[in-house]
């Protein structure tokens, strides 16, 4: 019989999902099949009971349901525990549990490189679900400040709070208030969803230089404004789809419990943008 596996969010239209694991699932000969399910921000838990009745295998959990989808789960490991979000679901008859691959696959292309997180000057865009699991590795990984920019300072608090608890200097600016500031940070990276639809970045040009890491979480496009800002000023860039590759990986590794066709999936990935 075969296996199905799904992504839900919204919007899901421009997931790559579907073609990277699909990929996998045709490279290694399994009778499996992924799909991507709209599931609007509040009909989460109408969309579940429809996954737990086609008997779905696991599915991926995108913006805007990642923190959310804790309360319907049965279980977690300890990262979605530590994050406050989960991003990858197994279903066993029924039972849902939760994974949090965001935080290993965000740095799998900062090791990749061999860039230096330990003391770093941080600046994150965004306060959702990924921003949690970002600030969890930046702490884990001795960074020595972060400092989180959102539209609204309610929900960065708690973030701020997550980050002082697990040791990491970490404050909180507004959008607004923060387009005068001008300190030079090590890593700039976007949590948000800004540049899925090419709008332009609210970042200062001069905030970025040689020396920094740009780091935009959006993957499609594949050049949003902030990583063309980055390139403007020869920083090291690090592509969405890097972060999308790493997840997507350690996805299929839970549910599938074998090791991932590695290089199927980034040419999945790559040949989505072509």
């Amino acid at each position: 019989m075969t296996k199905t596996f799904a992504v839900i969010g919204d919007p899901i239209d421009h997931s790559l999902s579907p073609n990277i694991h699909n990929s996998a699932f045709r490279e290694l000969d399994l009778d499996c099949t992924y799909i991507a399910y709209k599931i609007p921000k509040n009909e989460l838990s109408y969309g579940l009971d429809a996954l737990k009745k086609i008997k779905i295998s696991g599915f991926n959990v995108t913006i805007p349901h990642k923190i959310d989808i804790m309360k319907f789960l049965d279980g977690t490991d300890e990262d979605s525990k530590l994050i406050g979000a989960s991003n990858t679901v197994t279903n066993q008859n029924g039972v849902l549990t939760g994974y949090n691959t965001d935080m290993q696959g965000f740095l799998d292309p900062i090791i990749q490189r061999e860039l230096d997180i330990k003391n770093s000057n941080i600046l994150l865009y965004g306060a959702g679900g990924a921003a949690r699991a970002i600030i969890v590795a930046f702490a884990k990984q001795n960074a020595k400040k972060i400092t989180i920019v959102n539209r609204t300072i309610e929900k960065g608090k708690e973030l701020e709070e997550l980050g002082k608890k697990l040791g990491l200097n970490s404050e909180i600016i507004s959008l607004e208030n923060f387009e005068g500031n001008k300190n030079k940070y090590d890593f700039v990276i976007n949590s948000t969803s800004i540049g899925m639809k090419n709008e332009i970045f609210p970042i200062s040009q001069d905030l970025i230089d040689e020396n920094s890491v740009v780091y935009d979480i959006v993957y499609k496009p594949i050049n949003t404004d902030l990583i063309k800002k980055g390139k403007n000023v020869n920083a090291t860039i690090i592509y969405g789809y890097e972060m999308l590759l790493g997840q997507a990986v350690r996805s299929f590794e839970i549910w599938m419990d074998k090791k991932a066709p590695y290089s199927a999936m980034k040419k999945a990935i790559l040949g989505g943008f072509s």
